[in-house]
């Protein structure tokens, strides 16, 4: 893949991200992706904050995008890992999630996620191992 479109494209079926969640893919390049998300009530948890699995799914496709920008020229992968911590309660309407490529090897993508709100708040960290398929014959 070599455009931003190409990248939407192959992530269009990607329903509970792009859906349920409402992720969008802003920026994406190899080896590293960022997300965006606008929060709505139906993110939050029962005492009205976000519920931690939006900050997850966010991660995971966030990873999901860097590690597979280049299909077709690298294998592709999928999550073998994935570990957060949470920072700090969103304040602000739309959520970012950026994940950088640490290692991007022949067999493993070891990624570090960031997850801030609009207003700047780190509210999450989090790393993920993602594991490239084996070339089908």
């Amino acid at each position: 893949m070599n455009t931003i479109e190409d990248v939407r494209n192959y992530f269009r079926n990607d329903l509970f991200a792009t859906e349920a969640t409402g992720a969008v893919i802003e920026d994406a390049r190899p080896g590293y992706a960022r997300i965006s998300c606008r929060l709505e009530e139906k993110h939050k948890n029962a005492r009205g904050a976000v519920m931690g699995g939006v900050y997850l799914t966010l991660a995971d496709f966030a990873c999901g995008v860097a590690g597979n920008f280049n299909i077709g020229e690298e294998a592709p992968c999928v999550s073998m890992t994935l570990n957060m911590s949470f920072l700090s309660a969103a304040k602000g309407e739309t959520l970012y999630a950026e994940a950088k490529a640490v290692k991007n090897g022949r067999s493993v993508v070891y990624m570090q996620i960031e997850i801030t709100d609009d207003l700047g708040t780190l509210v999450a960290q989090a790393t993920g191992t993602n594991f490239r398929l084996p070339a089908k014959d």
